[in-house]
């Protein structure tokens, strides 16, 4: 009799299977860091092999960004159902399914935030779509919880509510699950019902303007290539566009800058100048022993220096932020992290019921929704956006 032969059983849903490890080697390398083949490697099978389930590199992200909105869009569905209004209750709910998706599917967040735009144009306006009227349920049941509230104003408040849940891709700060939902919830709700000021007002002192004089040739290039940055992205931007931008040829722009990266980091040394400044002034105009205030303040300059250039939200990126050279990497991310170092402080004096990482959470989220509504283009033309970010990012911390 001839021995039965062992059979190696595929697992059921192989395609799943292969997308999570790819949304694994796309958050730690970045899209254009990882090759098919690097994903077959991770998975242990042969590159053709992987091209049974999918096309190509691109069509794998689209899997994991579309299979994270067909989560929410459930989560939805199921929680806001049933006869009459959406209630309290069911938004509570709602947010709960967000808040254990979000921490149980960082790197989907994450995804979407720094590598969407690599998407095919169709799934990037399908995906458009779909949050769009994912947003307009959620608006929805807010004004039956506050129907003082206008449309735009709900949407606002959604939108922030959601970066609320995207912020735990920005760091790899960890809780125990139930605490870190639970942190979640309470932060979503606590943008949800904020008073948005109907008038700008900053009561904080303007800090001076960085003395950079007349702009050089040099500073016109920088000027350049961070509008292009964030207008299209790194990757979609050559030194020709930058040249063109700045009036000169793109050979030329080498004269100043020896590559794209060294324009990256560039951008993010003025961004922290700017931020390291703003923080100064902030803290020092303070109340002395007044670190509520301080903390205000800090909120107020960094929404000023985020409304007021585009050279944060470039150099702050995690996609192009990985394309600088090691060296100059490791000096960006320190720079950022002493920067943060400051919140971290003060929030914990204020709020000393929250451990350390629970503040770092706080933190993160709070600069995050910043960080969102002022690039989101649904968002970032409001005219009085910034006193809107103030006082979200205020209700976020709980001053």
């Amino acid at each position: 009799m001839e021995p039965t032969a062992t059979r190696t059983r595929r697992p059921r849903d192989r395609k799943s299977q292969l997308a999570a490890v790819a949304a694994q080697l796309f958050r730690a390398r970045g899209y254009h860091g990882v090759g098919i083949n690097d994903i077959a490697a991770e998975a242990g099978i042969t590159g053709p092999a992987l091209y049974r389930h999918f096309a190509d590199k691109q069509a794998i992200l689209a899997h994991v960004l579309l299979a994270g909105i067909e989560e929410m869009e459930l989560a939805t569905e199921q929680t806001l159902a049933g006869p009459g209004q959406p209630s309290a209750d069911q938004v509570e709910a709602l947010l709960a399914e967000l808040a254990r998706k979000s921490v149980e599917r960082r790197e989907a967040a994450a995804l979407w935030r720094w590598e969407g735009r690599h998407l095919a144009q169709e799934d990037q306006r399908e995906i458009r779509h779909r949050s769009a009227a994912m947003l307009r349920s959620w608006s929805h049941a807010l004004r039956q919880i506050r129907p003082e509230l206008g449309e735009d104003d709900a949407e606002l408040l959604c939108w922030a509510g959601m970066s609320v849940f995207g912020s735990v891709s920005v760091h790899h700060t960890s809780i125990a699950k139930k605490r870190f939902c639970e942190l979640l919830v309470q932060l979503a709700q606590r943008v949800l019902h904020v008073r948005l000021p109907e008038q700008d007002a900053d009561h904080s002192p303007v800090p001076p303007a960085l003395g950079l004089g007349t702009a050089s040739r040099r500073e016109q290039v920088l000027s350049a290539a961070t509008d292009l940055f964030h207008q299209r992205g790194f990757h979609a931007v050559s030194m020709e566009d930058i040249g063109a931008a700045a009036g000169i040829a793109g050979p030329s722009v080498y004269r100043h800058f020896p590559s794209k990266a060294s324009l990256v980091t560039a951008i993010g040394k003025r961004a922290a100048e700017r931020l390291a400044l703003g923080a100064e002034y902030a803290l020092r105009t303070s109340a002395p022993a007044d670190e509520r205030e301080a903390l205000r303040r800090l909120a107020e300059s960094y929404v000023r220096t985020l409304t007021g250039s585009a050279e944060l939200a470039v150099s702050f990126a995690g996609g192009p932020l990985g394309v600088t050279d090691e060296r100059d990497r490791a000096e960006l991310i320190r720079i950022q992290r002493d920067y943060v170092a400051q919140w971290l402080h003060l929030l914990a004096v204020v709020r000393p019921e929250l451990g350390p990482r629970e503040v770092k959470i706080t933190v993160h989220a709070a600069l995050t929704v910043a960080n969102d509504l002022a690039r989101t283009r649904r968002t970032s033309g409001r005219p009085h956006l910034a006193a809107e970010l103030t006082a979200m990012m205020s209700a976020v911390l709980g001053l």
